[in-house]
Parts: structure tokens; sequence; C-alpha cells
């Protein structure tokens, strides 16, 4: 089996058992992203949805609703919201970050400007709450507005942290939980609340949405570094030459000596970059062992998700989540 059947396979067959939860959940998306006196909303806002995501997370609400044996339609509108929240967290990443492309397009900043990237993003956080609270369920509404403040901790932690030599794993993982885990989390979580299950089984699934995350966004940060562009469409060396201290660096820079250490202050921390330096960066990583390392704490991740499960009700959502794990770490495999 090869790596483009290992990758689609578990995310297509719950897509496919999915599929009439995500019809509506689209229908959602789209009547509720409409706008009567701003037609740019729309425009901004199907630009980014409509760019062919997966809709992971959304997915995560809707399988583990199923799982948990949910039979009403609030989880359609949870899935819309965890949607809604995803797309506006993008919009506002991508002015901060001052990226020009995004799943192989250009940003909504580039196409149209900051200023309407970061409106509509604060539009699409309204439009969430308001479905939230259609749901009736004040616990909901706990968990996914914890979600999106945890988000902006994580994001504000990551900018205040940014080209900081002093940076460790902790740290990290911080940045992490906050800006991608909090959101799978929340995602599941909310699953197993609008379906009434026990409360060990909802901090489970709170348990496998966040080591999920964490392994999610730990591969992302290893493509950047070791993935290859024609099959991941991202481009080797974007964190480096943002000066973004992702795991991977943040281990290759703990065990630096004094000439690697000069040429990390030198790149990232004072952002002087030249021809060869991301050879050298990526270089150093594999010198000290910090990809390899990096893959086998996603790896770990990964199985924490997995096991997270045990206590769950068999069902055939169960064996899709634990495939959903094992995609996530097989992009760097």
């Amino acid at each position: 089996m090869g790596l483009d059947d290992a990758i689609a396979k578990p995310h297509e067959r719950m897509a496919e058992y999915l599929a009439a939860d995500l019809d509506a959940v689209g229908r959602v998306i789209r009547a509720r992203m409409a706008s009567e006196h701003a037609p740019r909303i729309p425009e901004v806002t199907a630009h980014l949805v409509d760019a062919g995501g997966k809709r992971l997370r959304p997915m995560l609400t809707l399988a583990t609703a199923r799982m948990c044996g949910y039979e009403g339609e609030d989880h359609v509108k949870l899935a819309a919201t965890v949607e809604f929240i995803h797309t506006a967290t993008l919009l506002h990443d991508d002015v901060v970050d001052g990226s020009l492309q995004r799943r192989g397009r250009p940003t909504a900043n580039l196409l149209w400007d900051n200023k309407s990237s970061v409106l509509v993003g604060d539009y699409l956080f309204a439009r969430s709450f308001q479905l939230m609270v259609e749901t009736g369920s004040i616990r909901v509404l706990d968990i996914l507005a914890d979600a999106a403040a945890t988000i902006a901790e994580g994001e504000v932690l990551q900018l205040t942290t940014a080209q900081n030599l002093a940076t460790d794993a902790g740290t990290y993982l911080k940045v992490v939980r906050g800006k991608t885990a909090a959101l799978f989390a929340a995602a599941t979580e909310v699953g197993g609340v609008i379906a009434n299950r026990p409360q060990a089984e909802i901090e489970a699934l709170r348990i496998y949405g966040d080591a999920l995350g964490v392994a999610f966004q730990m591969v992302d940060d290893l493509l950047d570094v070791a993935g290859d562009a024609a099959v991941t469409g991202k481009n080797v060396g974007d964190d480096f030459r943002d000066r973004k201290l992702t795991l991977p660096f943040i281990k290759a820079v703990a065990r630096a000596d004094a000439d690697e250490r000069a040429f990390w202050v030198r790149t990232v921390q004072n952002g002087e970059q030249g021809e060869g330096d991301l050879d050298q960066a990526l270089a150093l990583l594999s010198r000290h062992g910090a990809i390899d390392e990096t893959r086998a704490e996603a790896m770990g991740w990964a199985q924490t998700a997995k096991d997270a499960l045990a206590p769950l009700p068999d069902h055939p959502v169960k064996g899709m989540l634990v495939d959903l794990a094992d995609y996530v770490v097989a992009r760097i495999a």
C-alpha cells in the first residue's frame, strides 16, 4: 500500500460513512456565510471553504456524535460551528503570517486585503457563536467558547516566542495545544456531550481529540522540513524562512555547539539568511536526530489518541477514528 492510499483511505471511508451529515453541514455553512448587506463576506468565505480542505475537524464532531448514538440534528450545527471557527482562524493566521498561498491557492488577504480577511474572520466567529447557542446547551457553549479563547492564546504565545532561541519543548507544546489541539479536542468532546454520554466517555473523547491535534501539528511541522513537496504541496523550509521555532528546530538548537548556535542566532534570532542557509539548517536537524525524534513523539501522541478510545462503545466509526490517528502520522512515515 502506497503513501497516498495510507493517507486517503481512512478519511475517505469516514467521509463516505458520514456523507449525508456532511452534505447537511455544507448546507448550513452556505446558508450562514451569506450576508444581505456585505457581499464580500460570502466571497471571501467561499474562497477558503471551497478550497478543497478535508473538513477533518467538523467530521470529528459528526463521527463522535454518531459513535455515541446521537440521533438529533444539533451535531450538524456544531460541525458547522467547528468549521467556521477553523476558517476564521485561518483567515486571521494568513494576515498575521503574511501568507500568500493556502491549499495551493492565493490567500484571501492577497486576493482582497488584510482588512477584509480580519473582518470576515470576525464575522465567522460571530456566526459560530450563534450556531452554538441554537443547540441550547450551555455545556457545549462553554467547551467551544473556551476552545476559541485557547486558540487565540496559543497564537499569541507563538507570536511572542517567535525567534526566541530560549523557547523549549514545553512552550512549543503549549502553543500546539492552543492553536491546533484545542479545536480538535472541542470537536470530539461536544459529540459526546450532545449524546449525553457518561463523563468518562466524554473525557476520553477530549483526550483523543487533544492527542490527535498534537500529532497532527507535529507532523505538519515535520513536513515543512522533511516532506516531499510534490506529495504534500508544502514548500520545504517555510518555517525556517519565517523564523518559526517548531519542535525539530528547538531540539537542534538545544544541542548546538558554539558554531551551530552562532548560525541559529544569525538566521533565526537576527533574521540574516542567505543562500545555503536552509540546507545547513536541515543538515543540523539531521545531525542531531531532531527529525527522527519529532517523528517518534508524533507517533506517541497518535498512540495516546488511539488508546483513549478504549472506553467508547463499539461502532463502525470507532475503527475509523483509530485509522485516522494512523493517517495523521502516515503523512511523514
